[in-house]
């Protein structure tokens, strides 16, 4: 199962590795995403854990690049 690998996976990195997540879910989210509770508990324990969080806003990279490839853009 997806959940259980997951935790295995940051279990054996917990306090030795970094790991870089990135999702465009707000983290808020995650738990309900994840589904079974005391899974997602363990989960999002040691991914938020000594985290640091980095919130992106703004445009879309991909509106801003279509907008400079569009016909007729200049450079």
């Amino acid at each position: 199962e997806q959940r259980r690998d997951m935790l295995e996976l940051l279990d054996d990195r917990y306090g030795q590795r970094s790991t870089l997540v990135t999702s465009q879910m707000p983290v808020d989210n995650w738990h309900e995403l994840i589904g079974d509770p005391t899974l997602a508990d363990a989960i999002l324990d040691r991914l938020v854990h000594n985290a640091y969080r980095i919130n992106l806003k703004g445009e879309s990279m991909r509106k801003r690049t279509k907008k400079l490839t569009a016909p007729g853009a200049s450079d």
